[in-house]
């Protein structure tokens, strides 16, 4: 579950999954191609008509490995652990027609790394690679109300996530055959769905420099797998069913509060919740997804000046949780046991930005 209007983005979840303790997958729940409309701070002037263009990057590292909440601390001191770098660069053209109408268009580009053991014979230590554009989306959004008349707004949104990205992206691979697979679906370009996207925005003003905001967002991908294959059947037969991959959905949510100082610089303080579901809200969830969420406290900073903003954002990640896939399920009904696998997440996401209006 996925996607949103904002001036930031996405934190990382690396879902790692384990069904014995000699094999272990490791990925991420949300993608790097995550929300990018979501409204940053709630100082935006909504009455604006025009052109604005916003690029944005984002970068994390995940590592730490996590079943359920409860942290494998041992897989880093056996050194088995799935590492995940990923770069994120976004341009986002927004036209704002009026103040309650406007249109976004997002493209981004991808930079992804990956070391693991498992994927290269589980004896040595290797890299998978992956680059180019990611999943593009389209938006139209509507405020509610005049904002020039209340110290509210609601902001709504429908849109669609055009499937642009490559996801059969492939890489070589160590000491396993055919040597040249493709990547683990955590660092696919793209998931090959074309999904429906709804968000909502909305702030309040306090009075004294202070605001509220809210962010949700919601991606729907109604296509069932995308034919990429993932080579888990090779590791257990219990894998058998995740032979490919999945097309999952994404969501995400965000409430805070703003400081503004001078009209210019903005403080904010919240939290986020997102990730991805066991099962899809439209459509079947056959196939082989992670399913998790991370909560995580979210600090940003935001300075304007004339037609340019400045923003960055540090997610810190308070819990994860990597919860039951359909094959954890299905294999504790048939052991009698409960099952889940483990996870890799990202300690924090690190996310920066400018924005012109023109």
């Amino acid at each position: 579950m996925k996607h949103t209007l904002q001036f930031l983005f996405c934190t990382a979840i690396c879902l790692l999954v384990t069904y014995t303790g000699v094999h272990a997958q490791g990925c991420i729940a949300i993608k790097g191609d995550g929300p990018f409309t979501n409204m940053e701070h709630t100082t935006q002037d909504t009455s604006y008509k025009g052109w604005e263009l916003t690029a944005s990057w984002r970068y994390f590292k995940s590592f730490r490995h996590f079943k359920g909440s409860d942290e494998q601390k041992q897989r880093q001191v056996i050194g088995n652990e799935v590492i995940n770098h990923q770069h994120t660069f976004d341009i986002n053209l927004t036209r704002s027609f009026n103040q309650y109408w406007s249109v976004s268009v997002g493209v981004p580009y991808l930079v992804n790394t990956r070391s693991s053991l498992y994927e290269h014979g589980g004896k040595e230590r290797h890299n998978s690679y992956s680059q180019g554009i990611g999943d593009s989306r389209i938006i139209v959004n509507r405020w509610l109300f005049d904002s020039r008349k209340s110290n509210g707004n609601i902001q709504v949104g429908l849109g669609i996530k055009l499937p642009t990205g490559d996801f059969n992206y492939k890489s070589h691979f160590y000491n396993v055959i055919p040597s040249e697979r493709p990547v683990d679906q955590s660092i696919q370009l793209g998931d090959g769905g074309l999904g429906i996207i709804a968000e909502a925005n909305g702030y309040l003003g306090f009075g004294s420099g202070f605001s509220g905001y809210s962010n949700v967002y919601y991606m729907s991908n109604p296509r069932n797998t995308n034919g990429t294959r993932t080579y888990r059947e090779t590791l257990s037969a219990t894998l058998a069913n995740e032979a490919i991959s999945s097309v999952p959905d994404q969501y995400l949510a965000r409430v805070g509060v703003n400081y503004t100082i001078a009209h210019v610089f903005t403080i904010s303080a919240g939290g986020r919740i997102e990730g991805i579901p066991v099962h899809d809200f439209i459509g079947k969830s056959d196939g082989f997804r992670r399913p998790g969420y991370i909560i995580s406290a979210e600090p940003s900073l935001s300075y304007a000046f004339k037609r340019v903003n400045i923003f960055a954002s540090v997610p810190i990640a308070l819990k994860r949780d990597r919860t039951q896939s359909v094959t954890d399920k299905e294999n504790s009904i048939a052991t009698g046991t409960y099952v889940i696998g483990d996870a890799a997440f990202a300690d924090y996401a690190i996310n920066f930005g400018v924005s012109f209006k023109f």
